[in-house]
This record gives structure tokens, C-alpha cells and sequence, in this order.
């Protein structure tokens, strides 16, 4: 591997970097450009906001109390981060990050297809969350999608549902194509969209919901922060509204996406019904073309987990997580994680985290002593602390089923080289312990998406047949560069001094 470095020119300088435009990225640029740092924010979407407050500047849709006021809350810090004068690079895709000793970080990113290379002394991981990935039989057809991709949907566009008519039926009847849509999983963001969908002028045929019931009772331990909390209200309004206009079907087992018997009725194999199970061993079937699916969201890993810092398994939510201090430094000094890619909080949480790690940063940068570091804390945490809470409600009540989690039989677990859950476990029964020897087995995590869709999965499976904890069976070892780049994108990078490429390969 090259360790050499190319000569960079001032403008590809920094003190701080910031790898995401969210709620996090945004409240850590503006403090350190409050501290006279020199930053820049890296994002690879065209505007700032992230998931959560994606178009929030222009915003397609008629009426704020579409999507409801805790969106509207992104507009005000979209508006201070514009106002601090803080670049940021838009469209940009940061694929590799090397760490640089004395030198702080050397971070490669394509730019509209164009790759360039900035340093800075310190880099902030703000990479939010992804939805979990919801291997369940025929969750590839055309037709199936996440909610949070639908989400995204309506935010730019405006799109919504426009639905049908027909309706659940006991048993398996009719299989024609109808234009509805159904919503399945868990989790807060279900309800929320579907009341979003509602408040548009859309349609929802049905909401299957997969929260085991035992699960409310383990939520009630947990009671008190969450009446003391906003979610309270927040919660039992959108419930009320969804189940005022969808049918909602609750204590589903399993679920599944059927195609039709006919290429007329289900072209391509896609989507023409959805099949259900509930626990009490009944069934059902809706007729629907698309299918929508959540089962809550995690950690967005593969920058922090190609960096080598140090990971744990969070037996609450399910997910790796990476190790944090209170300030959000990692096990990597130069390296701090803020929001929800450090574990799922919410985006008022990560708004305070970010703004903690910046302050250590500027502490870090000699750009505010550590006492006037401490008292500018103080509020972040009051607010970190007041946002968590009822949190440990949501994460009780909404923890995703083993059924939605360790798929079984011929479900495909790897999309990139359709690989079932079967095989898994079969690779498992002849002697693979973890995810990163099972790549030489079944090369599950070596495709385009680098284990974002398999990892969490395949694990599960693995741990389940091996009767190994999550934290001894691990997670892939993952390289740069973490997302697919051209031979034109590397060819644009500038050469060392030795006609090298400036990046370091595996």
C-alpha cells in the first residue's frame, strides 16, 4: 500500500470535515464556523437537510401539516447553516477515507463523477441511518420497496399512493393487480407516513402490522420516560389518524409478495398480492401492486467500519453500532460520529450530538479552551437528554420480530448475488463461523451494496445456527473504496510524486 501523499493547495485544506448534511452535520458546521474553524460539509444529496429534512428549502407539497411541524423544525437549521457560510459540496461521494497520523485525514470523494482529494485534520462521520433490510419471500420483485423510500418520494416530488378499492380477504382468492398499496413492518415511521399519505390525498390499502403484542408489556417497564416525553401525544394522534382511514391488520407473523399465475396478471413476476400469516395461525391475502416495507431503521457503518473503528452489537435495536465516547469521539482520535450513524436517537438528538462534537473538536483544534468547551455543552446535553427521552419505550415496543429479522428457507438474503438464507445456514452446518469467511463460501457482502443489505441478516443467521453471540460472530470486514466509482473517477484523482495514484488500495 501507498503511503505517500499528494501535494494539496490551500482551498483542498480544512480544519474539519463533515461527511453528511444532516440534522448532525449541519448543527457541527455551524459551531465550528462559530469557533473560527475552516470547514467544509460533504453530501451527496443536492441540497442540505438529510433524510429527515430532505427538501425542506423547496418543498413540492401545498400544506405544512403535511408532513407535520417536527419537518418544518429542519428549515430554521437548514437556514443557520446557510447563514454560517459554511461550503457544502453537494452530490459528492465520499469512497475512501485514510487516516494520515500528524497529517489528520485524507478523504477521496467523487463530485458529479469527478474525484478529488481533501485533507483536513479531522473528520465527522455524519452518515444518519439506513432502513433496516427486510428479507422476506419475494421482497425483490418489482413493486416491493421501503417505506423510506416512498417517504423520499413524497418529500421531492409529491407522490403519493393514489390507491383502489378492494380490500383483504380471508383466504387465497383473487389475485388480480388492483393499484393498491400496502404498508408492512413496525416502527414509528410506518404510522407517521401513512398519515402522511393520508393528509396528501392518498390511499393505503392496509397496515400489517408485525409487533409481537408480548412486546407491549415489555414497553410498559419503560413507561415512565415515555409519558414524560413528546412521543406520547405524538404517538397515540397518529395511530388515531391512520386507523380512522386504514385498515390495520395487527400480530402478523409473516408476510410475503406474491406474484400472479399469469404473466398477464403479474408481468415480470412482479408484485400482485400480499399473503399473511397471523400469530394466532390464520391468513389472508390483498390484492396490491405495491408493497411498502419498514422494520425500523440503523447505523449507516460502512465509512466508520472501513476506518477500523471499533464496532459493538446493541442487542436493544439489533444493530453494530459504533463505539462513542460522550463527545462522539470514536476509537480513532481524529474521527468523531454524530446522529444516528452512531446509534438510533432521532433527529433532535443528533442535532445535539452534533453540536458535542464539534465543541470537542474545536477543543481538539485549540479553538476553545476545555472549560468554555464544558459550559457551551451543558445546554447540548440538556437537550441530548430531553430528546432520548422515551426512547427506551419505542425501542422495546418496536424491536423487529425474529420472524422479520433470521429469514428461513428460500428468502434471498444477498440481492447482489442472490444468495438464499438456506444457503447460509447450510454454509453455517459445514463449518463457517463468520460474515467475512462466509464470503468465500457464498461471496455474500462482495457485491455493489458491500453487505448494506446482507450484513445485518446474515449475521442473525449465522449467530442462530452457530450459537454464537452477535459480538463473537462480527460483521464484515469492509474496504475501500465503499462505493462503486468509475476507472475515470480514480484516473481523475491527481498523482504523487512517484506517478502513483493518491489514494491507498487494497
Amino acid at each position: 500500500m501507498s503511503e505517500t501523499t499528494a501535494t494539496a493547495t490551500a482551498s483542498d485544506r480544512y480544519d474539519a470535515l463533515i461527511v453528511g448534511a444532516g440534522p448532525a452535520g449541519l448543527e457541527a458546521a455551524v459551531t465550528l464556523a462559530q469557533h473560527g474553524l475552516r470547514v467544509a460539509v460533504l453530501d451527496e444529496q443536492i441540497a442540505p437537510g438529510g433524510q429527515i429534512y430532505r427538501a425542506v428549502e423547496a418543498s413540492p407539497l401545498p400544506r405544512r401539516a403535511i408532513l407535520g411541524e417536527d419537518y418544518w423544525h429542519g428549515q430554521g437549521l437548514v437556514q443557520r447553516f446557510r447563514d454560517s457560510g459554511v461550503p457544502l459540496i453537494s452530490q459528492a461521494t465520499v469512497w475512501q477515507i485514510d487516516r494520515l497520523g500528524e497529517q489528520g485525514v485524507r478523504v477521496a470523494v467523487s463530485v458529479a463523477g469527478v474525484s478529488r482529494l481533501l485533507f483536513a485534520a479531522q473528520v465527522l462521520l455524519a452518515t444518519g441511518a439506513q432502513e433496516r433490510p427486510v428479507a422476506v419471500p419475494g421482497w425483490t420483485r418489482p413493486g416491493v420497496m421501503t417505506v423510506g423510500a416512498a417517504q423520499v418520494l413524497l418529500k421531492t416530488t409529491g407522490a403519493v399512493p393514489s390507491g383502489a378499492t378492494s380490500g383483504a380477504t380471508s383466504g387465497a382468492t383473487s389475485e388480480a393487480t388492483s393499484g393498491a398499496t400496502v404498508l408492512a413492518g413496525c416502527g414509528p415511521l410506518l404510522w407517521l407516513y401513512a398519515a402522511q399519505v393520508l393528509r396528501a390525498g392518498g390511499r393505503i390499502e392496509a397496515l400489517l402490522d408485525t409487533t409481537p403484542a408480548s412486546q407491549q408489556w415489555r414497553a410498559l417497564r419503560h413507561i415512565g420516560g415515555f409519558v414524560r416525553s413528546a412521543y406520547l401525544s405524538k404517538g397515540w394522534s397518529l395511530i388515531a389518524e391512520v386507523k380512522r382511514s386504514i385498515k390495520v391488520i395487527r400480530n402478523v407473523k409473516t408476510f410475503a409478495a406474491a406474484a400472479g399465475t399469469d404473466d398477464a396478471s403479474s408481468p415480470n413476476g412482479a408484485l400482485a398480492a400480499v399473503d399473511y400469516t397471523l400469530r394466532d395461525g390464520s391468513s389472508g391475502r390483498i390484492a396490491a401492486d405495491t408493497l411498502l416495507l419498514h422494520q425500523g431503521v440503523v447505523p449507516n457503518i460502512n465509512l466508520s467500519n472501513a476506518l477500523g473503528c471499533a464496532h459493538e452489537w446493541n442487542a436493544v435495536q439489533c444493530c453494530w453500532q459504533p463505539v462513542l465516547d460522550s463527545w462522539g469521539q470514536s476509537s480513532h482520535a481524529d474521527v468523531f460520529i454524530a446522529g444516528d450513524g452512531g446509534g438510533i436517537g432521532g433527529a433532535r438528538a443528533a442535532q445535539a450530538q452534533g453540536k458535542l462534537a464539534a465543541l470537542q473538536m474545536a477543543a481538539r483544534a485549540r479553538a476553545v479552551s476545555e472549560a468554555a468547551r464544558d459550559d457551551a455543552a451543558r445546554v447540548a446535553r440538556h437537550d441530548l437528554q430531553r430528546a432520548l427521552r422515551g426512547r427506551s419505550f419505542f425501542e422495546a415496543l418496536y424491536r423487529p420480530a425474529d420472524e422479520m429479522r433470521i429469514p428461513s428457507g428460500d428468502t434471498i438474503v444477498c440481492r447482489c448475488e442472490e444468495v438464499t438464507a438456506q444457503q447460509v445456514r447450510d454454509a453455517a452446518r459445514i463449518g463457517c463461523k463468520g460474515p467475512n469467511q462466509l464470503k468465500a463460501f457464498l461471496r455474500c457482502g462482495m457485491g455493489p451494496c458491500q453487505g448494506r443489505l446482507c450484513g445485518l441478516s446474515v449475521g442473525e443467521i449465522l449467530a442462530h445456527e452457530t450459537g454464537q453471540s452477535m459480538q463473537a460472530v462480527g460483521y464484515y470486514t469492509l474496504r475501500f473504496p465503499t462505493k462503486p466509482l468509475t476507472l475515470a473517477e480514480i484516473a481523475a484523482l491527481p498523482a504523487t510524486e512517484a506517478g502513483e495514484a493518491a489514494v491507498v488500495t487494497a
